[in-house]
Parts: structure tokens; sequence; C-alpha cells
């Protein structure tokens, strides 16, 4: 690699000049401005940053710790704050745990197994001497990333960090599930099923508070047997949508797309009309929601907004003296409904008590 030096001797003037010109300095001249960064374009000379940081001891690289780069919802995340970082003349550093690819679901609650894979991940990016880190989690819970005396800024994305000194990002799942049940509720529903994710989810603890204020609010009497509980695979989607057509609702609220799907398998092959018969909506946003026919109206989680905050957050923390708070925010990232054709308006006619969707 051409160093700094070498720059320097090539243009006729000093390192200071030339270190002057990369940071951005106006005490140069314009010729010899242009001379000193047409000579690094043409060298492809790139700064030694963690040189650079051994001396001030500030390096500008951010380390990420992502739970699985594989999930859905990570690679956005990722790529918000990188591209923010990079908005902002600071590197990353990614270490992916693979913790899914690992163990599959089996980790969750195993703090040995977590702790096996995070503590040296930390440990190598201390080494790097990065300025701060952003953990990013596969789905919202209480992780144990920081402890007390964690010496730089961190904080955590998509979940909620036990320790209350560091700030979390997360989506606002409640006010999730009440938008969409408002929605179906406007559309003239009022027996509404859920397909809820596993029970001891915080994702779909959330969901459900949003879906019981919803009802609350519009005098609908809360039934907790219209919520059935999957495991966010599209099996669950199929199975638990048999249970509530029996059961007479008109509208499915599902907690995550692909249990939408696995609804609409159901009532694909029992003949039963979407949209026309019972209205089905689900949660994220996933690619698939496009493909499903009809397309499905859903919450859309703003992965790259959350990407972006988290960014700020920690920039934040960068550029002003870092202190430890005793009551970081929570910060709660709204998601955003999408209306397509699985939902229908649907109304009783008052004369004969039949239903009609229009």
């Amino acid at each position: 690699m051409v160093t700094l030096k070498e720059i320097a001797q090539m243009c006729g003037v000093s390192i200071s000049t030339v270190s002057n010109i990369i940071n951005g300095k106006s005490n140069v001249g314009e010729d010899t401005r242009r001379k000193v960064l047409e000579v690094i374009k043409q060298t492809g000379y790139k700064p030694n940053y963690f040189a650079q940081g051994m001396r001030k001891q500030k390096t500008r690289i951010v380390g990420i710790i992502v739970e699985d780069l594989n999930l859905f919802s990570t690679t956005p995340i990722v790529g918000a704050i990188m591209a923010y970082f990079e908005d902002h003349d600071y590197r990353t550093i990614l270490i992916d745990m693979r913790l899914y690819d690992k163990w599959q679901d089996t980790w969750y609650n195993d703090e040995q197994k977590i702790q096996s894979v995070l503590q040296p991940s930390i440990k190598e990016l201390l080494s790097i001497k990065v300025d701060g880190i952003v953990y990013i989690a596969g789905h919202c819970r209480i992780i144990n990333c920081f402890p007390n005396d964690f010496k730089i800024p961190a904080i955590v994305v998509y979940g909620l960090s036990k320790n209350p000194r560091f700030t979390s990002v997360i989506i606002d799942d409640k006010k999730g599930g009440y938008d969409i049940t408002k929605y179906l509720i406007s559309a003239g529903h009022r027996r509404i099923g859920v397909i809820a994710g596993t029970a001891d989810n915080l994702h779909t603890m959330n969901r459900s508070l949003g879906y019981q204020q919803a009802l609350f609010e519009e005098k609908i009497l809360f039934n907790p047997d219209l919520i059935r509980y999957g495991d966010w695979m599209r099996e669950s989607g199929y199975s638990e949508a048999e249970y509530l057509v029996n059961s007479g609702v008109t509208a499915i609220f599902c907690m995550n797309d692909i249990m939408a799907a696995g609804a609409y398998d159901y009532l694909y092959e029992k003949g039963i009309k979407i949209a026309e018969d019972i209205s089905v909506a689900g949660y994220d946003n996933n690619v698939i929601s496009e493909y499903l026919r009809p397309a499905l109206t859903t919450n859309e989680i703003q992965l790259n907004e959350i990407g972006q905050e988290s960014a700020k957050v920690m920039l934040k923390m960068l550029e002003n003296k870092y202190i430890p708070s005793k009551n970081p925010d929570i910060i709660e990232i709204p998601c955003r409904l999408v209306t397509r054709e699985s939902v229908k308006k649907y109304k009783l006619e008052p004369a004969s008590g039949n239903t009609v969707v229009s």
C-alpha cells in the first residue's frame, strides 16, 4: 500500500499538507489541493484508520455484532447502519455469530451457548480498538450483552438490553397490532381471529396488547379463544386457520406473513375465497406478501429506519463525550400499514341478518 509519506514525496509537499487535504482543512492552496487529490486518486491511497486511531485514541470504526445475518430482518438493518456511518466518515466491522445456523432455535434461553460466541466477538472488536459496538438481535427479547463497566458506547437493536445503562432500538409492536386491528374494524369486522407467534415471545405479547386495546376502544368484547398460538412457520398458519374459520371469524390477523401464507393454503384448499369470504392481514411486509393472491395487506416493519435511528444514536454518543446513562432510552420505531387486496369491507344486512362483503 502506498503511504502518506510517499504521496507527499510524489507531490513535492510535506506530509502535514497531504494530511490537511485528506482531512478537509482549508489552509492549503487550490492548485496544491488538486494535485494531491489527483495523485491520491491515481495511486488508490486509503488512510490507515487503525494507525490513525492508535495515535488519536479514536479509530472511527464501529463494530456490528449480529445473531444471524441470514434472517430477513437483519440484513436491511445492517445495510442502513453501514450506509449511515459511511456517510459520516466512519468504517464498520461486521461479526456474524450465526446462532440460528449453529443451534436453530435451541439457544434462546441457553446463556452458556450465547456467551460462548458473544464474548469472543466483543473481545475481538475491542482488540481492534473500535469506538463503539452495535448488537443486532434476531428477534425481540431481553438480552444480556454489555456489563456495567463497559468502557465504550454500545446499543442493542431489535431487542432490549438487560442492562438498563444501554439504549435499545425496537419495533413499536403494540402500536403495530393496534393499527392492524383498527383497520380491520374500520372495514366492518368485529369477530377478528389472531394467529399469533409463540406465546412467550415479546413480539407476540406486544402485538396482542395492541389488538386488545383496539377491541376495547371499539367496545368489542375480547375473546381469548380467538387468539391461536403458532410458531411463526407456514404450517402453523395452516393448522390454526382451521380452528378460526370453524369459530366463525370474518377476518384473521396473522402476526407474520409466513403464517398468513399458511392460512392462505388452508382457505384455498377449502374453497374459501380470501377477501370475498374472509379477510386476512399479515405482519412484516415480507417479500412473500406481494406475491400471494390476493396480495396481502400487512404491517411493514421499517427495517431501514431502525438501522438509521440506531446509527444516529450511536453517532451522537461517539461525537459527544460518552457517559453511560442510568436511564437510557428505549426507542420504538413505528410500523407502516400496507393495504392491498386481502381485506374487504364487511357489513351485516339488518333485515335478514345475512352478511355481505362489498
